[in-house]
């Protein structure tokens, strides 16, 4: 049964935001050109609200009718219109990625993309993309990860820790490496390189489909932590095993294993380098391996003899803070030179584009990420770098070579490609207007566009962007819809994440949304990227190497610095934020609450000796040679608050009972630590909720209950408005 307020307000902004998933659902993405420049593959719902994604075909050929989109797979017609059953380990991967919707999310081609496939319902299925048929593969399950060989010829995939081979026709499976235990993967990525690293992977085929590289996972010495659901105590805790700080890692170790099942280990150095951060395999070179140090101050490049299993370094690399890890790096150049990223010191220092040993960007450039490797260029994603005229929020797509960088996406916004030959596929994203323009482009010109499904948001976000206080601090502001010159002070809601690995204050449409909703009830809201956050400069981002509590310092400066020419209420402020935001919330309000009136902490780390290993080591280095960075940087210590701070404030926190990411002791002895100091607060706990809200009805009233608890918290008297 509907709520009465669902029933009157059934197209107000929170439903919306909830159904379609942030305006997600609709929009294709995924893409994959074919060398033959002819198609363009891609996954993509019916609808703005549909959460199932079948893959689609664009023809490119130029028939008399043009570029046409056409389905090579639907997910309703390979299940015969049953309903989708997620195994319990695709679920855990999809979470990893932080992947909500349904149906036909990921896909796998062969070299010519030919022959696509995928996994639906822990089934294995095959697509033939230029026939547009699509078939299962009758093989043992749960299946995960399935990918073609180069060739076309044969499938591999993992099934119960074991990695498996079928052929493209169904016949012919078996294992190829088999776990020896309970605690043994093969061909799986462990918890932490999908988590922390961006590698969601474990196996890889030989250029020639001749033989694989394969990741064999020994998770034993980890710690096991039980996710208990208490709204059903009738079922068994669920057993995962979290690495936390300070705590022994998985086991990786990597093997070559030819098509009959023989296979030779990979050597280097595991006690020194036990991360296994990338593996290239491409007909430009040998096998190229990433390998980090725990600390991640020192990297290896390491060249692989697939015959032998030895590597030969390339290249070794070392930074006083932390060495970042970014897509498409490193990988071999068509005429054999390593291409890689580097960090230059100083505070101009560069994220710079390196092939071989020719620095080809300079500090004008903030180097993102590689997304394609030619002939005579690199094609990267980039943002404006320190000595650049500043483009607040911009990203944007680079053709690099030897005689410079040429930029390929137009207007401000943030842009991304996927580039394949003569073709690229450039998705735009605009401050000015909702949703992702999607353009295919033959050498430089427009052929096609991708349509898009996605709904038109019921509001539009009125952001500007621009810079706060000494440091510059990229800021997004947004003011009610309705509010003119003259109005009079609003009471401020600080909306950040602010921490590592996410860019809020961005030059787009919808990630604003939300906070225009939070304005539309009567706010001045303000994000803030301070220091920590990606995309300016790699000062910027290790500014906060031991000491994350800058991160609150710089949300403190932008807003003051804003208040001098926005009509923000200093009286009356609050902050909220969902991970490390709800980190930042909570900490505002314990440690600055001269400064915020009221917080809302979703899914908070409040001590980070419970968060995982790569990430918080990164930035802490170990709790046992730093308990006192621990200490200063954790919300709580083993003998309370730490560093609380007078009056006490109101604070919200939410979390997901089954988060396996941020879990929920964290809010738990945050709540036990306030009550014994005697501060008022209130917990909402999220039955069946892990770091994502997927649920609709869970998502449309967290946004209703988090302004009216801003509201009472700030002595607001009007109800929230449904835009």
């Amino acid at each position: 049964m509907t709520s009465p307020r669902q029933q009157s307000y059934p197209l107000s902004f929170p439903r919306q935001y909830a159904r379609t998933q942030r305006f997600s659902l609709g929009v294709p993405r995924a893409f994959t050109v074919s060398p033959d420049g002819e198609r363009v593959v891609f996954v993509r719902s019916a609808s703005g609200t549909d959460r199932a994604h079948a893959l689609w075909v664009l023809d490119l050929d130029g028939t008399a009718g043009g570029p046409r989109e056409r389905i090579a797979a639907d997910p309703q017609t390979l299940l015969a219109g049953r309903s989708e059953e997620l195994p319990a380990e695709e679920r855990a991967r999809r979470e990893r990625s932080r992947e909500g919707s349904g149906g036909i999310v990921s896909y796998a081609v062969d070299a010519a993309v030919e022959l696509a496939a995928f996994p639906l319902s822990g089934r294995l299925f095959a697509a033939e993309l230029r026939a547009g048929t699509a078939r299962e593969l009758p093989v043992p399950g749960p299946v995960l990860d399935p990918r073609p060989s180069p060739d076309g010829r044969l499938v591999a995939y993992v099934a119960r820790g074991a990695l498996r081979v079928t052929g493209a026709d169904g016949q012919g499976d078996r294992a190829l490496a088999e776990p020896e235990g309970a605690h043994e993967t093969y061909g799986l990525a462990e918890f932490i390189a999908a988590e922390e690293m961006g590698r969601g992977r474990g196996f890889w085929w030989s250029p020639d489909s001749d033989r694989l590289l394969v990741a064999r996972v020994d998770d034993r010495e980890v710690r096991r932590w039980w996710i208990a659901d208490p709204a059903h105590p009738d079922r068994e805790p669920q057993a995962v095993g979290y690495p936390a700080a300070g705590t022994p890692n998985a086991e990786v170790r990597l093997y070559v294993v030819d098509l009959g099942g023989e296979r030779t280990e990979v050597g280097w150095d595991r006690e020194r380098f036990p991360y296994l951060a990338r593996v290239h395999w491409s007909a430009d070179g040998p096998p190229l391996l990433l390998v980090q140090a725990r600390d991640q101050r020192t990297q290896a490049h390491l060249a692989v003899d697939p015959e032998t299993g030895a590597t030969r370094t390339v290249r070794v690399d070392e930074d006083p803070d932390w060495l970042e890890l970014l897509p498409g790096v490193p990988a071999w150049s068509p005429d054999g030179r390593l291409v890689r990223v580097e960090d230059r010191a100083g505070p101009d220092g560069a994220r710079v584009l390196v092939v071989g040993d020719r620095v080809l960007t300079g500090a004008d450039l903030h180097v993102r990420a590689v997304l394609d490797v030619g002939d005579d260029d690199v094609l990267v994603s980039a943002s404006a770098g320190e000595t650049a005229a500043p483009e607040i929020g911009e990203i944007h797509v680079y053709r690099v070579g030897e005689r410079g960088a040429e930029r390929v996406s137009r207007g401000a916004g943030v842009h991304s490609a996927v580039r394949c030959g003569a073709v690229t596929v450039l998705a735009s994203a605009r401050p000015d207007a909702p949703g992702i323009v999607t353009r295919v482009l033959r050498d430089g010109e427009q052929v096609a566009v991708v349509a898009s499904y996605a709904e038109t948001p019921v509001l539009s976000a009125r952001v500007r962007l621009t810079t706060g206080g000494a440091r510059r601090i990229p800021c997004a502001v947004l003011l009610p819809e309705h509010y003119r010159e003259g109005d009079g002070l609003l009471p401020v809601l600080m909306d950040p994440y602010g921490g590592p690995h996410a860019q809020r204050a961005v030059a787009a449409h919808q990630p604003h949304l939300t906070s225009q909703w939070f304005a539309d009830q009567g706010f001045a809201v303000v994000v803030a990227d301070g220091r920590g956050t990606p995309g300016r400069s790699p000062a910027w981002e290790k500014a906060i190497r031991n000491d994350l509590t800058a991160t609150l310092d710089d949300q403190v400066e932008a807003l003051r610095a804003l208040a001098e020419e926005e009509p923000l209420d200093l009286g009356r402020v609050a902050i909220r934020g969902w991970s490390y935001g709800g980190y930042l919330a909570a900490m505002g309000v314990l440690r600055r609450p001269d400064v915020f009136h009221a917080g809302i902490a979703g899914a908070p780390v409040t001590d980070w000796r419970l968060y995982d290993t790569h990430y918080t080591e990164r930035y802490l280095g170990l709790p046992q040679d730093a308990p006192e960075v621990y200490a200063a940087n954790s919300l709580l210590t083993d003998d309370g608050l730490s560093v609380p701070e007078s009056p006490a404030r109101p604070l919200m926190i939410v979390h997901g009972l089954a988060d396996d990411n941020v879990v929920v002791a964290h809010s738990l002895r945050l709540s036990s630590a306030l009550l014994a100091a005697g501060r008022p607060h209130e917990v909402l706990p999220l039955t069946g909720v892990t770091h994502m809200t997927p649920q609709e009805q869970v998502a449309e009233n967290l946004l209703l209950l988090q302004v009216d608890f801003l509201k009472r918290s700030l002595n607001l008297r009007e109800d929230a408005r449904d835009a």
